[in-house]
């Protein structure tokens, strides 16, 4: 995807997934003069891209299995990035959202410049819910249910594009 940066100098940036092995990724940022990577040490399961935070230029989301500090058993988890200048730098390097992240999705919301992120999660009553996410400050805030406590089935059709 080729995107452009608003401000003095627009260029145009895209964000990449260069994959060497099942757990070893790099997050490539070409822009008309720079090229950065990222080195993702991680089982990637999804790459997105969209204006996560809403200042013009385009973000990369990255879905990784991975353990955290507080959650010892490896999960899926969500990691943002942005184009500071040419280089990529995270954003959010999230641990968890709601619940349990099985998988997600950028889109875009009518009425504001951010992108909502799409969550489809488990519960550890394991049944499953569809929650949208958005950019506050710090990393991403609960900014509604779409469907909650219902079966795989249910929630992949309403997660679905």
């Amino acid at each position: 995807m080729l995107w452009l940066i608003a401000g003095a100098g627009a260029q145009a940036q895209e964000f990449r997934m260069q994959t060497e092995s099942d757990s070893l990724s790099w997050l490539v940022l070409e822009t008309d003069s720079t090229s950065d990577r990222w080195r993702l040490p991680h089982p990637v399961y999804q790459f997105q891209t969209g204006d996560v935070d809403g200042n013009g230029s385009t973000d990369a989301l990255v879905g990784v299995v991975k353990k955290t500090r507080f959650h010892r058993d490896f999960g899926r988890r969500l990691f943002i990035f942005k184009n500071y200048r040419g280089r990529v730098r995270p954003l959010w390097m999230g641990s968890k959202l709601g619940g349990e992240l099985v998988d997600f999705r950028v889109i875009s919301d009518e009425g504001s410049q951010k992108a909502i992120v799409r969550a489809l999660e488990t519960g550890k009553n394991g049944l499953y819910s569809v929650t949208d996410y958005e950019w506050e400050e710090f990393g991403l805030a609960f900014k509604r249910t779409i469907l909650k406590d219902t079966n795989q089935e249910t929630a992949k059709k309403q997660f679905s594009p």
